[in-house]
């Protein structure tokens, strides 16, 4: 079996692959300071709950963008797997050709998406992934990366309202029935929503207007993918495991384990 981590800034996501089936996912928060011992810890306990053996786990691949936590990642697959993790990064075989001024730039998690879409279309496509910051990424009709665009998360936006705003409440974002709201809530959830999703699609929009071929097909990904691909209108697709098939596919390319 393979396990597959995505470390995010707000919350890891982990799957467990045997063959091409994700067999079991967790998602847990991101700490900055949880020490090796205490992810052992805590792996172990999620393999245990589901009855897993720990001992048949015999791969590991990490998409990380919190260095802080890399080197407790390294210590507990150690300790727990007797593994040494692969960690997307420079010198990782991905497949993909990355266009951009300084490739080492582009966050691993934005490169595991774009291998993972690469594998289910032909290019051109754009990529959505709606995590702590929302990330667009274009490939174009060779399947070459050629960049992107970064904007802040709707949790980041809808947390900058309750932190700077002395009257306004914390509220979950979910989808309000109508635009014009009727009391503050709804007005926020509104904003959070209708507004957040109008970004979504100009955004694309723009991007398709600088790419050359066919119209890209538009993979989305990420916690608020699905809620938002019902108000977007420019997303033709949503894959929640985009980010754990792409770090099965990219450890494959480097191990070509018997998984």
């Amino acid at each position: 079996m393979l396990l597959v981590m995505d470390v995010g800034n707000s919350h890891t996501v982990l799957g467990l692959y045997e063959g091409d089936a994700l067999i079991a996912h967790w998602r847990v928060f991101t700490s900055h300071y949880r020490t090796a011992d205490e992810m052992r810890a805590l792996v172990s306990s999620l393999f245990h709950l589901d009855g897993i053996p720990r001992e048949r786990v015999e791969g590991c691949c990490v998409s990380s963008v919190v260095p802080q936590v890399n080197h407790s990642l390294l210590r507990a697959s150690r300790d727990a797997f007797d593994l040494e993790p692969l960690f997307v990064g420079p010198g990782i075989r991905t497949g993909l050709v990355i266009k951009v001024e300084n490739p080492k730039e582009v966050g691993a998690d934005r490169i595991v998406n774009c291998v993972a879409a690469l594998e289910d279309h032909d290019g051109p496509l754009i990529v959505v992934d709606f995590g702590t910051a929302t990330t667009f990424d274009a490939l174009n009709a060779k399947g070459e990366y050629q960049g992107g665009v970064i904007v802040p998360g709707i949790e980041i936006s809808a947390d900058a309202l309750y932190e700077n705003c002395a009257k306004l409440p914390r509220v979950d974002i979910v989808k309000p029935e109508r635009v014009i709201g009727k009391n503050t809530i709804t007005h926020i959830r509104a904003g959070l929503t209708y507004g957040y999703a109008d970004l979504v699609d100009g955004l694309i929009r723009r991007m398709i207007a600088e790419m050359d071929g066919p119209k890209p097909t538009v993979v989305a990904t990420g916690g608020l993918a699905t809620l938002m691909s019902e108000i977007c209108e420019g997303i033709d697709e949503v894959d929640d495991w985009l980010t754990l098939k792409g770090l099965r596919q990219i450890y494959l390319k480097n191990e070509r384990p018997s998984t």
